[in-house]
């Protein structure tokens, strides 16, 4: 089974949610703490074992290409005032043996256009996909969970997590059957269903380990709402041909692409941060908030 290696990373979206604060800055970009949501991505990538990251950007994102970038004017002034602690963590913001590739994607046209402007890079080979909106709090990560489940079935996966019913309009959500042990077959995918129609609550979140087949079906898929191609559109063609797992990780999800979960998200980081962590804790136990040992 080969071994997966490539991750891709799309980021080519506006953020309209969380303006005026991604006006001039990606989303991507806004700290969970101290650590950048594309970092938390890209270091869940690299806990999984893959070392080749595809960022498929857009307009106005070059503050995410210069974040894995060396910066040497930094480096230097932090080595001249022998502040080794912050060189080092700046200099391993990514590590040495993993490589970076910039695609642009032209137009938002999707999430499935945007795999497909990866297509060039990933080749034919399988590859997984992080949303960093969706920040996963795992151990082993979530996307190694996954890429365990991909070697051992050979076949794409795709994280899925319950849901309240009423919350069906926000996702895509599963119909699946139930194989040998914990594992669920695919039999049915569809995007933002009523919560009447809703097949199941089980609702994709962003991560997919996928199979190179994906492009083909990508390809065939008829743009919908606003000429866009949609990923879910893929997967449901996908199904005829071949075999998709759900995959219901260990962990906790926070959406980061609404305030809300962003804020709880902040909040738990911060709770267990190595440097600030003892202190908030205290302070949130001072604000009378119940503090889980």
């Amino acid at each position: 089974m080969a071994k997966i290696t490539k991750a891709v990373f799309p980021v080519a979206g506006m953020g309209t949610r969380f303006l005026p604060a991604t006006k001039a800055s990606p989303k991507e970009m806004m700290p969970v703490v101290d650590k950048p949501l594309i970092q938390h991505a890209v270091e869940e990538a690299v806990a999984a074992g893959m070392t080749e990251m595809i960022f498929v950007t857009g307009r106005g994102k070059r503050a995410i290409e210069d974040h894995f970038d060396t910066a040497y004017e930094l480096e230097t002034e932090l080595t001249g005032r022998g502040k080794r602690e912050l060189l080092s963590v700046v200099q391993n913001v990514i590590p040495r043996r993993v490589s970076c590739t910039y695609v642009r994607q032209p137009q938002a046209l999707g999430l499935g256009h945007a795999i497909l402007c990866a297509m060039p890079v990933v080749g034919n080979v399988p590859f997984a996909v992080v949303l960093a909106d969706d920040l996963i709090d795992a151990d082993p990560p979530a996307l190694a969970q996954m890429a365990a489940v991909y070697k051992d079935a050979g076949c794409s996966v795709v994280a899925v997590q319950k849901i309240p019913r009423r919350q069906t309009r926000q996702y895509g959500i599963v119909e699946t059957k139930r194989r040998a042990g914990a594992r669920q077959r695919i039999t049915g995918i569809v995007e933002k269903p009523d919560p009447r129609r809703a097949p199941s609550n089980l609702a994709v979140v962003g991560r997919y380990v996928l199979t190179p087949a994906i492009f083909r079906h990508l390809r065939r898929v008829k743009p919908g709402a606003g000429g866009e191609i949609q990923l879910t559109d893929g997967i449901a063609s996908l199904l005829r041909e071949e075999e998709v797992l759900a995959c219901e990780f260990d962990g906790t999800r926070y959406d980061c692409g609404s305030k809300l979960g962003y804020l709880q998200a902040n909040l738990a980081f911060a709770m267990k941060h190595p440097e600030v962590g003892p202190e908030f804790r205290n302070y949130m136990r001072k604000m009378g908030c119940r503090i889980r040992n």
